[in-house]
């Protein structure tokens, strides 16, 4: 941006994008000496009132002195912020340090004054409560850890915006002016006011662009055929409930319709009184900068870009990009795109096809979103279709495709779906995430109340496709994917099993558990089904064989048995038709299947067919006579939604599959699905332990960092990371260095014997197989003649780089690990030492912070885990001690975002009790900004 300080360089990491209450969108950037001009035309607009309650008198205009003020900033004792929209003030915040009496000071003071003042018209949009965020953040990263604010008591709007920030507060009143004090340390409740403001905020914009009461596609031809031909005519045709408007500058001055629309050769053409909530443009990339200024200048919310051109075409087209979206967010509008393939809202309301299908899709409850215009169509088209397949009664509610996701992610989307009634079932297509730390959070908060089905692309090549600007994480996909489950995404590999598990979580209730009843006319089909259910870890019933001569009673009688089972959770039907088969028996059977899952709406209903009749289509045509099946919570009432008997009735569907595989691969995935919300409706707990000193360990890696100016970090030598361990109750055992065999000695006789002699070379740490350690020396003459066969073996002690360190009690050697991933954020990972971890990859892994639960199950999570818990007679060990230190760990992961990196390599769990022999820290300067930091949208 543009000048420096008096004091301080200007600080760029503070500009940020937000999301206002109503779905637009303001920048927030610190106030400059070049604002003079700007600030004075802020303040001509602002009413006498707000000017009244901000300076407590009268004040009709701004004093030179007053604008040299409010434009001149050092960025530490003395900052101000301002909100724009078009490149001109909406909003501004300021703070001012203060000592004890409340006069000017400079650090190490920790308070001091805020002040706000909003232009009216845009007062009630959440301008206030985003730079509250803001300045708060700003404060906290300048040594502020206190506002204070004085407020009018009619200035209710102000005083609500300081109450219901969720910090806490201290509220008085004195000589008629309400004072407030409030501390800045983040705490639960303002954390969650936050996140829910967000929430709304995002999914309002959203909402914008997806129920729209006007459209404008701009880029239209006159004759059929291009994109915005294509794009109006699938608008028109599917039912568009709101205005159309065609556009395109070439028209000629006395058209004034296309096809019974209107036609402009401007956005700007279009009657002043009739707002324009949407437009796509599919214009060359070229001229879109010109139809971006005048959709702003129009007042236009929302865009879709479906032009091609941009950063998925190299340098130029990135920037060309990363151009578009600041523009497009200047006038406050959401961008989808560039080079999306558009938008679907099947709701009867709207009707919008704003995008390259050219068929609207089947209404129904699925939302859908895809970053591949390629896999969007197949989507849609898999959905849409009845035979050769699942059978697909159920469509689609919204569906999103985002293109390059410049702007509008799938984090938006999730947003929008978290609580949209039309919504039962998220599917996503990724090919990147772009913010996986928000996005694990609102995947787990949505997963709480509805599916959430996600495929991803690209996730062997470890190339993003080119339009995507993303970070690239180190984890492998295993890892990646791990992660993703535990906070509920429920993960499939292929677009077809998406579909899939999307169409039963649809229509079918939770199975209650993995206990599976299998029934039909084929021996053979019922088997498969069979080995299937303990391929995938279901626990199946013997099948059923009802023979080849059973008729649709047959099956009607057996299903409505099985449903009653209390040992049953699930059923899967095998049906095989009949030689010469006609359609009505096909429809009875259908019929007879619908009936009894109808009797037992609580447990899932499968059907396996083979494609010889029309078994399929019976069923989904059977489906228009039957309630609904709503996918259930643990406590019955449908999550996110109103009981069953306040719901209008509606089909319900048995999906058919045309493998056992499919069937049984979407079955398993509900099972897992609904344990994950069983575990979640009881979350554990991040533990508070008393012996652990924050204070201190702040205090020493700030001492530790300020050693060290390399801001890519340090690694910490061996005394200090045991120092820093401490700190957090985690017992390193003392290591002492051994360049010579007296020094040995002397080492064992200051720890004790039996010892153990190790070599801390860096290829030789941690291999024992090499012999690089020997262990239970106990006397001198034993460890002497260790150090000389090291000495003799493997090289000069000072390549070796011995230590002595006292014996540990024998038990399992464990590694726990924590690391900062650039991508995903801060990952919790644990194993047995040694080959399990290290050649298997037996690790697990959770996101930091862990709870008491996420411990015990990383912990119980590895395939080795019989190990430690008294596998083939042997006693088993201190687990308890094992899942305290991982919380330990995570705990001063998360605490101190300087630790990016921590190793316990090993930690020898013994039968009571473990001790950890080895420990490595790395620091690194705290990013400027994470998911917890105030709202923004990201930067390009």
């Amino acid at each position: 941006m543009q000048t420096p300080s008096d004091r301080h360089a200007y600080p760029a990491h503070w500009e940020a994008d937000v999301v206002l209450r109503d779905g637009g969108t303001a920048r927030i950037r610190p106030i400059t000496i070049d604002d003079a001009e700007r600030l004075t035309d802020f303040y001509e607009q602002v009413s006498d009132e707000s000017k009244y309650y901000r300076f407590f008198a009268p004040y009709p205009r701004l004093s030179a002195k007053d604008v040299h003020r409010f434009t001149h900033h050092d960025y530490v004792d003395r900052v101000g912020l301002a909100a724009t929209v078009g490149g001109e003030f909406i909003a501004t915040v300021r703070y001012d340090r203060i000592n004890a009496q409340g006069m000017p000071a400079t650090a190490p003071a920790d308070e001091a004054e805020v002040a706000f003042l909003v232009q009216d018209a845009h007062q009630g949009r959440g301008v206030a409560s985003a730079l509250l965020e803001h300045i708060a953040a700003v404060a906290r990263e300048r040594g502020i850890r206190r506002f204070a604010a004085e407020v009018l008591p009619a200035n209710t709007k102000m005083i609500k915006v300081f109450t219901d920030a969720g910090y806490t507060q201290k509220r008085h009143f004195e000589d008629g002016v309400v004072r407030l004090e409030f501390d800045l340390e983040p705490t639960e409740a303002s954390l969650a006011v936050q996140r829910a403001r967000e929430q709304r905020a995002e999914a309002r914009s959203v909402h914008r662009l997806l129920a729209p009461g006007s459209v404008a596609v701009i880029g239209v031809g006159r004759t059929p055929g291009g994109v915005g031909r294509s794009v109006l005519d699938n608008l028109r045709d599917a039912g568009f409930t709101g205005r159309l408007h065609a556009v395109n500058r070439a028209f000629p001055d006395d058209l004034r319709d296309l096809d019974g629309v209107p036609a402009h050769r401007s956005v700007h053409d279009i009657d002043a009184a009739e707002p324009v909530d949407l437009a796509v443009v599919a214009v060359p990339a070229r001229y879109v900068p010109e139809v971006v200024a005048e959709c702003g200048e129009r007042g236009v919310q929302g865009i879709v870009v479906v032009s091609a051109g941009y950063a998925e075409s190299g340098s130029e087209g990135r920037a060309r990009q990363r151009e578009l979206v600041r523009q497009a967010r200047s006038y406050g509008m959401r961008l989808i795109g560039p080079n999306a393939f558009g938008v679907i809202n099947t709701s009867p309301a709207v009707r919008l096809n704003a995008s390259l299908a050219p068929e609207m899709p089947r209404a129904g409850r699925m939302g859908l979103f895809a970053q591949s215009g390629a896999i969007g169509i197949a989507l849609l088209a898999r959905l849409q279709r009845r035979g050769g397949g699942v059978t697909g009664v159920t469509g689609v509610s919204t569906f999103v495709s985002a293109g390059n996701r410049a702007d509008v992610s799938g984090n938006d989307v999730l947003q929008y779906w978290y609580d949209d009634p039309d919504t039962d079932v998220a599917l996503m297509y990724l090919e990147t995430i772009g913010n996986p730390r928000k996005f694990t959070r609102l995947a787990r908060r949505t997963a709480a109340a509805k599916p959430l089905v996600v495929v991803q692309g690209a996730r062997h090549s470890g190339i993003a496709p080119l339009g995507h600007a993303v970070r690239a994480t180190r984890l492998p996909y295993a890892t990646v994917s791990d992660l993703l489950r535990q906070a509920g995404v429920i993960r499939v590999e292929t677009i077809t099993e998406l579909v899939d598990t999307g169409l039963l979580l649809a229509r079918q209730p939770l199975p209650p558990g993995p206990r599976v009843a299998i029934l039909g006319n084929s021996e053979s089909l019922g088997l498969l089904t069979y080995d299937v259910c303990l391929a995938e870890g279901l626990r199946p019933k013997p099948p059923l064989d009802l023979t080849t001569a059973a008729s649709a009673e047959d099956f009607h009688a057996a299903l409505t048995e099985a449903l009653a089972d209390d040992k049953c959770d699930a059923v899967v039907v095998t049906a095989m038709p009949a030689v010469g088969e006609s359609t009505a028996e096909d429809a009875a059977l259908a019929e007879a299947l619908s009936s009894a899952a109808a009797g037992t709406p609580t447990k899932p209903v499968l059907v396996v067919h083979v494609e010889l009749g029309g078994l399929a289509e019976a069923l989904s045509a059977a489906a228009s006579t039957g309630p609904r099946a709503l996918a259930r919570t643990p406590g019955g009432t449908p999550a996110g939604r109103p009981p069953t008997d306040e719901l209008a009735p509606t089909p319900a569907l048995i999906p058919a599959y045309p493998a056992a595989e499919r069937a049984v691969r979407a079955l398993s995935e509900a099972v897992k699905y609904a344990q994950w919300r069983r575990d979640a409706a009881e979350p554990g707990k991040v533990p508070e332990y008393e012996d652990i000193d924050e204070t201190g360990a702040a205090e020493l890696i700030a001492a530790l960092l300020a050693k060290d100016e390399d801001p890519r970090g340090t690694e910490l030598a061996p005394e200090d990371a045991r120092a820093l361990l401490a700190r957090y109750g985690i017992d390193v055992r003392q290591t002492l260095a051994a360049p010579g065999p007296d020094e040995a000695a002397a080492a064992a006789r200051t720890l004790g014997y039996p010892v153990a002699l190790k070599t801390t070379a860096p290829h030789l740490r941690h291999r024992a197989d090499l012999g690089g350690v020997r262990l239970d020396l106990a006397n001198e003459g034993e460890l002497r003649r260790a150090y000389q066969e090291l000495s003799e073996t493997l090289g000069k002690p000072e390549e070796l780089r011995p230590v002595v360190q006292a014996m540990a009690p024998r038990g399992v050697d464990t590694v726990v690990r924590a690391v900062i991933d650039p991508a995903a954020g801060a990952v919790l990972s644990f194993g047995l030492a040694g080959a399990a971890s290290e050649l298997l990859g037996d690790t697990a892994h959770r996101l930091i912070p862990v709870t008491d639960r996420d411990a015990q199950s990383i912990v119980r999570g590895i395939k080795t885990a019989p190990l430690l818990f008294g596998w083939r007679g042997a006693a088993p060990v201190d687990t308890a001690a094992l899942e305290e230190v991982l919380q330990r760990v995570s705990r001063l992961v998360d605490d101190h975002p300087e630790v990016v990196a921590v190793s316990l390599e090993p930690v020898v769990v013994a039968q009571s009790g473990l001790s950890a022999l080895g420990a490595s820290i790395r620091l690194a300067p705290p990013p400027a900004r994470d998911d917890l930091g105030p709202r923004t949208l990201p930067a390009y």
